[in-house]
């Protein structure tokens, strides 16, 4: 449970972080200040997981590792919620260039 709980609070901020970031393109006529305090808001939620996600990880997992798993995470979670939120396909070339960098990442794991 030691190694899932940063993950699973990584999961947990990374999708806080994209509604932060993207969720207010389906929502273009609203006033752009009032997105940046909507936004705000909702990153409030994010660095309260992503915090701990890094207090707690750390020490289990090197700090690059920690990145590299948040940067996995963010492509997963964003993949998901353009398709789901914002209506926009998956591509080929996106699940190549996803594939890539997981298979980068994964050099970050090894001895």
């Amino acid at each position: 449970m030691r190694y899932v709980l940063p993950i699973a609070l990584l999961v947990a901020s990374n999708i806080f972080m994209t509604f932060a970031w993207y969720g207010h393109l389906r929502f273009k006529d609203k006033p752009l200040v009032v997105v940046i305090l909507v936004s705000w808001g909702i990153a409030f939620f994010e660095y309260c997981l992503q915090v701990p996600a890094n207090r707690l990880g750390h020490g289990l997992y090197s700090a690059a590792q920690l990145k590299t798993m948040q940067e996995v995470i963010t492509l997963v979670v964003f993949a998901l919620f353009s398709f789901l939120w914002l209506g926009e396909s998956v591509r080929w070339n996106h699940a190549v260039a996803f594939v890539l960098i997981v298979v980068a990442a994964g050099f970050v794991f090894r001895g």
